[in-house]
């Protein structure tokens, strides 16, 4: 199953203390305008480590939230995939500025998501960000790689609870036949960490976006940063990286650290974050919060970098997980939902049924030992996918 990237791509209680006094920043500040019908006073996002892109993002959206309507919003930071997705299914946030993980990843219930704790989500869209930035494999400077070919015998840094990050490093290995037998995996416990190991020189590659802290941090740091190419014109290598990240397309980053329009990046990306819910999230909330975005976007796409990838005109309504029922109702008063777009959003809302019964099923017989499980979730996965007419993507992990 391949997808289209978007058109203007292609031409406990919460502990939130210390990330209120950043994200409510403009807390003072009175409000000017009626936030839309369903708002709350209060809003709370997941979104991943202090000093991410998404981090970065969800604060200045907070700020403008605060500023527009009066309304704030608490941002928890999370280091992983699981630990940003987990207060979104437990409903101590409405709402996560996600990634590839916590989203397509936690829909199909694979590696940290195929666990007996976990299973495949119901997860529902409301925006996905495209900015000029990259997603991708960086480097430092001084480790001699050019290409991703060139990872080939060097440390590349494995997040550990972040099958996002690894996975995407697998697909960017596979485009240039390589595996993580070829390079020497260091393990972090975080991608703040991860991306400090580049820069601290305890390893020479890890997974990030260009617009992230981190990213500006190694690049201004002795070391340099390098984004390794992954030529646009290697046709083999989309189809082998697309087989293991079909969420991938070819992109030439001009947003980020040590990048502009003149110094650009022969890469990948995909939509980051992904502004995301749970299906049994009151619908009017959904449809406030997405039009609060949009209404709001004026006073937030310079805030922080690639907070213009929020735009209207650069959403894909098209990709790898299906929309709210809320934001449906908004992007269709928009005149923007077209007959297309819900004929592929039904596909997946039933790829996440498939999912959801062949999860039932194993569980009904679950093995009690956890690899056992693991293995037969595995099979009965790829089976139900197979039989329903879709395609697994990820076999085994």
């Amino acid at each position: 199953m391949r997808f289209a990237p978007p058109l203007a791509c292609t031409g406990a209680a919460l502990a939130l203390a210390s990330t209120l006094a950043l994200g409510l920043a403009a807390g003072t500040a009175t409000a000017q305008s009626t936030p839309p019908a369903g708002l709350p006073a209060t809003l709370a996002w997941s979104a991943y480590d202090v000093g991410s892109g998404g981090y970065n993002q969800a604060v200045a959206i907070g700020n403008a939230l605060k500023q527009r309507y009066g309304v704030n919003l608490r941002v928890l930071p999370g280091k992983n995939d699981v630990s940003r997705t987990l207060p979104a299914r437990e409903g101590q946030v409405q709402f996560s500025a996600n990634g590839v993980g916590g989203s397509y990843l936690a829909q199909e219930g694979v590696f940290e998501f195929g666990a007996k704790a976990w299973g495949p989500q119901a997860i529902r869209g409301l925006m996905l960000n495209n900015s000029d930035q990259v997603l991708t494999v960086v480097a430092a400077k001084d480790a001699g790689i050019k290409t991703v070919a060139d990872l080939k015998g060097k440390r590349v840094a494995w997040v550990i609870g972040a099958p996002s990050l690894n996975q995407n490093i697998t697909a960017i290995l596979a485009f240039a036949n390589l595996t993580w037998d070829d390079v020497k995996r260091v393990d972090f416990g975080g991608f703040g960490a991860a991306m400090d190991g580049v820069i601290n020189g305890q390893a020479d590659a890890a997974f990030t976006s260009s617009i992230s802290g981190k990213a500006y941090q190694l690049a201004k740091s002795p070391r340099g940063i390098v984004y390794p190419v992954i030529a646009h014109a290697d046709k083999a290598g989309w189809e082998r990286m697309n087989k293991t990240a079909p969420f991938f397309f070819p992109f030439m980053g001009t947003e980020g650290a040590d990048l502009d329009a003149t110094h650009k990046a022969e890469s990948a990306s995909y939509p980051y974050p992904i502004l995301m819910t749970y299906a049994k999230q009151d619908p009017t909330l959904v449809h406030a919060m997405t039009k609060a975005m949009v209404d709001t976007y004026d006073d937030y796409k310079g805030s922080a970098p690639g907070n213009n990838g929020w735009a209207v005109d650069r959403q894909n309504f098209a990709w790898v997980i299906p929309y709210h029922e809320g934001a449906i109702r908004y992007w269709k008063e928009k005149g923007l939902w077209k007959p297309e777009h819900q004929a592929h959003n039904d596909k997946l809302v039933e790829r996440q049924k498939v999912l959801a019964d062949a999860w039932k099923a194993v569980n009904a017989n679950a093995p009690a030992d956890e690899k056992a499980f693991e293995q037969a979730w595995m099979k009965a996965r790829a089976e139900a996918l197979r039989k329903a007419g879709f395609d697994p993507v990820v076999e085994s992990w």
